[in-house]
């Protein structure tokens, strides 16, 4: 008989690919995504409120809805003040009832812009140092922007002039 022998040949490791370490971070971040998402829908309630706020947006809106638009940019203007300049920016929304009101709004942003810029630069950095003098520049601000939308509309359809950022420096 002959003896056959058997031999094993053992090869080196060989290098993974490049490609294979950043598709196994990917799996695994999708993998991590999905149990996070699984976790979130167990853990959340059964929905009756996200059902309810959704027939609550759905309502037609009436003239007393308070509705806001924002200014697509906030207003960024210098002031003198006794020693040196500040910068100021004010980030604004305008408050109005009605979506009617709110679209005639919309469809004159540019000229509320004109008569905040105005109504802003006018101030002074004394002024603005204070809170009463935000609030008097917030007061003067509505009774411009009300004055001017009532030449083009008819009506003054702004209720309020909210800052929603203020910065000076």
């Amino acid at each position: 008989m002959a003896e056959e022998s058997l031999q094993l040949e053992v090869k080196p490791a060989g290098k993974r690919p490049k490609w294979m370490m950043p598709a196994l971070i990917a799996a695994a971040g999708v993998l991590l995504a999905v149990v996070v998402a699984i976790v979130v829908m167990v853990m959340s309630d059964d929905g009756s409120d996200g059902e309810r706020e959704q027939v609550e947006l759905n309502t037609p809106l009436t003239p007393g809805d308070a509705l806001y638009v924002g200014m697509p940019r906030p207003f960024l203007f210098n002031l003198p003040g006794d020693k040196r300049s500040y910068l100021v920016q004010i980030k604004v929304q305008i408050q109005v009832r009605g979506g009617a009101a709110q679209d005639l709004v919309k469809k004159h942003i540019p000229l509320i812009e004109d008569s905040l810029l105005t109504t802003f630069s006018g101030s002074n950095a004394q002024q603005l140092a204070s809170r009463e003098g935000k609030e008097e520049l917030r007061t003067q601000a509505l009774m411009n922007v009300q004055t001017t939308l009532q030449g083009v509309t008819g009506k003054p359809l702004v209720e309020r002039v909210l800052f929603t950022g203020f910065v000076m420096q």
